[in-house]
């Protein structure tokens, strides 16, 4: 399992990525809208997904440093025994 990891948060960040330029797609094709409802919908909609991909980048991204760091401190510690 602990080799599938850093692929595996790699995709996640990509597929994070996909959803956040697909939200701003979104919130660009909602200004072509005629009708306010569906302007308004689209509108809140492509917000939301702007928003939660933008969470989960930064989540996935600040998980990665953390284990980053966190795999050098043991490597440096092991060298000085």
């Amino acid at each position: 399992m602990k080799y599938y990891w850093w692929p595996l948060q790699t995709g996640l960040v990509l597929l994070s990525l996909f959803f956040l330029i697909f939200g701003v797609d979104l919130l660009m094709g909602a200004y072509s809208l005629k009708d306010p409802f569906s302007f308004i919908m689209t509108f809140f909609a492509a917000c939301l997904i702007i928003l939660i991909s933008l969470t989960l980048f930064a989540g996935f991204i600040i998980r990665m440093v953390g284990v980053y760091k966190q795999l050098k401190n043991n490597t440096i510690k092991e060298t000085k025994r």
